[in-house]
């Protein structure tokens, strides 16, 4: 098909420029981006048949890599040091 109706793992490295230029960064084209995502994350993951652990595992330790990440700030100033 069209390099622009392919997924990003079936894109090859030298079509990767070409491909990211065809995608539409509008706030409209970056909803569906996250829609589109969200709803391959939960048809692989959360609604299967016999599922497991993993995809509440992934969204639990997104979560923890972000919220550190978000007040990294924090803890990197307010950390015990034994020699100041």
């Amino acid at each position: 098909g069209p390099l622009w109706e392919r997924p990003l793992l079936e894109v090859r490295l030298g079509e990767l420029h070409t491909w990211i230029s065809t995608c539409s960064f509008s706030p409209q084209g970056l909803l569906g981006a996250v829609q589109r995502a969200w709803s391959s994350y939960c048809a692989k993951y959360i609604h299967v048949k016999q599922g497991g652990p993993a995809g509440i595992s992934m969204l639990l330790a997104g979560y923890c890599l972000l919220s550190y990440g978000w007040n990294y700030q924090h803890f990197k100033r307010h950390r015990w040091r034994k020699y100041h």
